[in-house]
C-alpha cells in the first residue's frame, strides 16, 4: 500500500503540516487551563454544601456529560453570533473544550477530594482554617495529586478531541489533512500523515505523564 503512496508531496506539504500540529498543541493548551479552571469552580460548587451553588453544578456537570462534544461544538459555534455574542471560530473552539474537558475534570477532582480522609478536613477545621483555606491549602492539593493519572488521561482525550475544531475550519492538524485531500486529491496521504503526527503526539505526552508521574511517587522526603 505504502509503495503507492506519493511521499514527496508528503514531504512538500510537511511545513503546513507541522503548523498545525503547533495549532493543535496551543490550542489544546489553552483549553486544558480552562477546564483546569472550570471543573475546580464546578468541583467545589458541588462539594459546598448549599444547594444554590450545588444544583448550577449538577446540572452543568450532566448536560455537559450527557451530549456529544460536536453538538455543543455547534451549539456554541451557532448559536453564540445568535445571541449576540461574536467569538473567532479558534475561540469557539477553545471555549468548548474547556467546557466539555471541564465537567469531566471536576467528577476527576471530586473523585481526588472523596479519597482524601475525613481526618485531614477535621484538623483543618480545629487549626481555624475557613472553606477557601481548607480548599487551598488542605484538600485541592492532595485531590489533585492523587488525581493526576486521571487527569493526564483526560488530557489525552482533549488532544485528540481538538480535531473536531476541523468542522468550524479552524486551522489545526487535522484541518491540515483536509486541505491536502481537498487542494490535492490526496486524502490517503493527507489523513495517514495526520495520523502519523497525532501518534507523535500521543507518545510525547505519554512519556511526559509518564515522567511527570515518576518524579511524583519517587520524589524524595522533604523535597519540593
Amino acid at each position: 500500500m505504502l509503495e503507492t503512496f506519493n511521499f514527496r508531496v508528503i514531504w512538500a506539504t510537511m511545513p503546513q503540516f507541522l503548523h498545525g500540529l503547533g495549532a493543535t498543541a496551543w490550542i489544546s493548551l489553552a483549553a486544558l487551563v480552562g477546564a483546569m479552571l472550570v471543573g475546580i469552580v464546578a468541583c467545589v460548587m458541588r462539594l459546598s454544601g448549599r444547594r444554590l451553588l450545588i444544583v448550577p453544578a449538577v446540572a452543568f456537570i450532566e448536560i455537559i456529560r450527557s451530549t456529544p462534544l460536536l453538538a455543543q461544538l455547534y451549539f456554541f459555534y451557532f448559536g453564540l453570533p445568535a445571541l449576540g455574542l461574536r467569538a473567532t471560530e479558534t475561540q469557539t473552539g477553545i471555549m468548548a473544550l474547556a467546557l466539555n474537558s471541564g465537567a469531566y475534570v471536576a467528577e476527576i477532582i471530586r473523585a481526588g477530594v472523596m479519597s482524601i480522609p475525613r481526618g485531614q478536613t477535621e484538623a483543618a477545621v480545629a487549626s481555624g482554617l475557613n472553606l477557601l483555606q481548607r480548599l487551598r491549602y488542605v484538600i485541592l492539593p492532595q485531590a489533585i495529586g492523587v488525581s493526576i493519572p486521571a487527569l493526564l488521561g483526560q488530557m489525552i482525550v482533549l488532544v485528540k478531541d481538538s480535531a473536531l475544531l476541523a468542522l468550524i475550519s479552524v486551522f489545526e492538524l487535522t484541518r491540515a489533512g483536509q486541505l491536502m485531500a481537498s487542494e490535492r486529491f490526496m486524502p490517503a496521504e493527507g489523513f495517514f500523515t495526520t495520523a502519523v503526527l497525532y501518534l507523535l503526539l500521543y507518545f510525547v505526552l505519554k512519556y511526559a505523564s509518564g515522567q511527570w508521574q515518576k518524579r511524583l511517587i519517587f520524589r524524595p522526603a522533604g523535597g519540593l
